[in-house]
């Protein structure tokens, strides 16, 4: 039972953090159809930046809000820069646009802070909590924490808030929308501020357990892709059970086969929900969105 019960903690913490980055995929996705590829090299940026700025002295929150601020302006460089002036194109082509922003996002922290694996400190210390006999750091419950309070936020926003509804008015029919005078430019800058400065705190809330370097985007991109997509795209529900339903499936298939078996079970995973139930777990049955 401890075994099991350590296994689990470490797939909801993983997990949490897929979580976060499905979360940031829903945000664009529901602004602009559009699957932003480069949402992992946000989780970097925030890791990274938070290193910088709290190696130079500063303290580790103020670091954090640093990190988490530039980071989201980056996102507004982004859309600003190669999004918004390839509007007209299709979304593949969009899609295409955020993978060479991702490598491109990559190659620029390899120039500026090296190839060298990095860390800083934990939020709450690093000694472990003891429950039922297995033990979880307390930096995890910062990452379930964090998660959770994503979640609720964008939730809240999306169903409670004139702005948040402007998001998906802007998402089903993008005319319309600017027709009935919603200003769909400062929609989508919002979006990718958003989606940016959740990827960041998700990794600033994670480099304390697994710590950052410039390429490491790419894992969480693909696993945040891999949730969204098992939760059911452009859902924020779907966005935090599919990130903590895959981190279980990883956790506990390393646990009882193999972890070199962890990252090919997940995706067979998604396969066979893209097989079986292209929606998703939470996707509306009408979608048809690719």
């Amino acid at each position: 039972m401890p075994e099991l019960l350590q296994f689990l903690f470490s797939g909801v913490t993983v997990g949490a953090v897929y979580a976060l980055v499905a979360l940031g995929f829903t945000i664009i996705y529901n602004a602009s159809d559009v699957v932003n590829f480069a949402q992992g090299e946000f989780v970097m940026l925030g890791g990274m930046l938070t290193f910088v700025c709290q190696a130079a002295g500063l303290p580790l929150p103020l670091a954090a809000l640093i990190a988490i601020a530039v980071t989201s302006a980056i996102g507004v460089a982004m859309n600003k820069l190669a999004i918004e002036p390839a509007r007209g194109a299709p979304v593949v082509s969009l899609i295409i646009i955020t993978i060479g922003a991702s490598i491109f996002i990559r190659g620029g922290a390899q120039l500026l802070f090296g190839k060298q694996i990095h860390s800083f400190p934990a939020f709450s210390g690093d000694t472990p909590l003891r429950i039922g006999g297995a033990t979880i750091l307390p930096q995890s419950l910062w990452v379930i924490g964090g998660a959770v309070v994503v979640f609720v936020g964008l939730w809240l926003f999306f169903t409670r808030t004139l702005t948040g509804r402007a998001v998906l008015a802007t998402s089903n029919n993008r005319l319309a929308a600017q027709l009935v005078g919603i200003n769909t430019g400062f929609v989508m800058m919002l979006s990718f501020a958003l989606s940016a400065g959740i990827g960041a705190l998700a990794g600033v809330l994670v480099t304390p357990i697994t710590l950052t370097a410039y390429d490491v985007g790419l894992a969480f991109a693909l696993k945040g892709f891999a949730a969204a997509m098992l939760g059911g795209m452009g859902n924020p529900k779907g966005a935090l059970a599919g990130g903590f339903l895959l981190g279980l499936i990883e956790a506990l298939t390393a646990g009882y086969l193999s972890s070199q078996y962890k990252d090919a079970a997940a995706f067979v995973v998604i396969l066979l929900v893209l097989f079986f139930m292209p929606q998703g777990l939470f996707g509306a049955r009408t979608v048809d969105r690719v």
